[in-house]
């Protein structure tokens, strides 16, 4: 049996603990230790995006980051978005411009897409594409989800 350490984190505003191993991912962790499956398993190599979380605010994949790692830390996951007012009006852009279609790829879109509107809250077509260049679509052909993230924006004060 695995050596498992107690860690303490900040998960979507609220202070947790956790029994993780060593070798555990940070989306293991989520998904089956705190019981969190918004956060979805696409490659478990970090290449499409799927497992998009928010570190302190730093946009990262789950599946390559140890949970060991998070101990300290604050994770925003796609639950944590519920609240967010960009993230709000992201949801409510991608369902007018049908940017949802599987939804396989969604919350990793629509973290790494909220990230971007709190950093660039006014981004133009091209920062929108660099912003999910990381996170696989086989479904939308990505432009209504960049038009998505761009209305999303121009309504932001």
């Amino acid at each position: 049996m695995s050596a498992t350490h107690e860690i303490s984190f900040t998960l979507n505003g609220i202070a947790r603990h956790a029994r993780v191993g060593l070798g555990m991912s940070a989306l293991t962790m989520l998904r089956d230790v705190c019981g969190l499956t918004g956060t979805k398993y696409g490659c478990g190599e970090g290449e499409c995006g799927a497992c998009t979380i928010l570190v302190d605010d730093k946009s990262v994949a789950a599946c390559l980051q140890f949970a060991i790692d998070c101990d300290g830390r604050s994770l925003t996951t796609i639950e944590g978005l519920a609240s967010d007012a960009r993230a709000q009006a992201l949801a409510k852009a991608f369902v007018a411009r049908g940017a949802v279609q599987c939804g396989f790829c969604t919350p990793g879109m629509m973290v790494q897409a909220t990230h971007l509107l709190a950093t660039h809250p006014h981004p133009d077509a091209a920062a929108a594409q660099r912003a999910i260049e990381g996170n696989l679509c086989r479904c939308t052909g990505y432009q209504k989800i960049v038009e998505a993230i761009v209305e999303a924006g121009a309504q932001q004060p």
